[in-house]
């Protein structure tokens, strides 16, 4: 609706200061030709903008006018309660700014939406957080302090595929939390890479300004990288029984390959629904020897077998050597 579009131009116009008309466009999703006539309908409502002409020129404001009208429908005002459980808020520091905010903007809106907005907070719950308890990041503050800074990181990380650590000095664009998982989004030699803060083992901010690739923001880059992941081919889904001495040590160790929460199976055992990225992925699982068992598919389970003969082969061989030698 236009009357929707007016409001957000003024409201844009306030946090940002001069826009283009080809900014606000593009923000708004219509022409430029259509941003002007909306331009001119607000200065016609007494509404102080000004155009200024030139390469440097856009839209403004007249210096000190403010609005305090928000402009929230009654579903935009539900939205913003749709409330998280507040862990990502917590672990950056902002648990209390957040409910904070909320009391504001509750105490702002309009009061035949407060009801509505209320009702939502009290019965709409998101949690972000994986059953069991997930590891969260550690030293938060550290990788805060360097996206905010704009500082080099030097990152000590271990790698999920082959358990090794390695150090990088990486350029942040910022953190990202997906799923509870916190990650940082950072160029690695000119090259966007994806960083679970869980499995990195240190991390230092460097006093050396980060060097970005031009015009790429966080939403950029992330996106880039998202879709990567996405674009993988069909994964693999493993449906395998844990025995419950060792799931909580399966579960921090196959975080991001699980599909589904461990549901319990039979005395002992909890049945698992996991996502790999191929065949050969599922022969980690080897890791947790007879406390894991592979119930499908079947061409995950016979992968498995034929990595423990050989493996019992190779010892086999080993001890006969060794007898031999004696």
């Amino acid at each position: 609706m236009r009357s929707d579009r007016l409001l957000s131009i003024l409201l844009l116009l306030q946090t940002h200061g001069q826009l283009s008309a080809a900014a606000l466009a593009g923000r708004l999703e219509v022409s430029a030709r259509t941003i002007m006539r909306d331009v001119e309908a607000l200065s016609t409502a007494g509404v102080p903008v000004y155009t200024v002409r030139g390469p440097q020129g856009g839209i403004a404001l007249l210096p000190g006018y403010h609005t305090d009208v928000t402009g929230l429908t009654a579903d935009e005002s539900r939205a913003l309660f749709v409330v998280l459980t507040g862990s990502a808020h917590a672990e950056l520091g902002l648990g209390q700014a957040l409910g904070s905010a909320l009391r504001k903007v509750m105490a702002a809106l309009p009061v035949p939406h407060r009801d509505g907005a209320d009702l939502t907070s009290r019965r709409v719950l998101i949690d972000p957080v994986r059953w069991r308890g997930a590891p969260g990041a550690s030293d938060l503050e550290v990788y805060q302090r360097a996206v905010f800074a704009d500082l080099r990181l030097e990152l000590r990380y271990r790698h999920g595929r082959d358990n090794r650590v390695r150090t990088y000095t990486v350029d942040p664009y910022g953190l990202v939390n997906k799923a509870g998982v916190w990650y940082l989004v950072a160029d690695h030699q000119g090259e966007p890479r994806l960083y679970r803060l869980d499995r990195a083992q240190s991390a230092t901010v460097l006093g050396e300004p980060v060097q970005r690739r031009d015009g790429v923001e966080l939403d950029d880059a992330w996106e880039a990288l998202r879709r990567r992941i996405d674009d993988l081919p069909t994964l693999v889904a493993v449906t395998a029984l844990v025995q419950d001495d060792v799931l909580a040590l399966f579960l921090r160790v196959h975080q991001g390959d699980l599909a589904e929460p461990p549901v319990p199976h039979k005395p002992g055992w909890s049945e698992v629904g996991l996502r790999f990225r191929s065949l050969r992925a599922v022969e980690t699982l080897l890791a947790f020897g007879p406390g894991v068992e592979v119930l499908a598919p079947d061409e995950a389970r016979e992968a498995l077998a034929r990595q423990a003969r050989a493996i019992a082969d190779l010892y086999e061989q080993r001890r006969s050597s060794h007898g031999e030698a004696t």
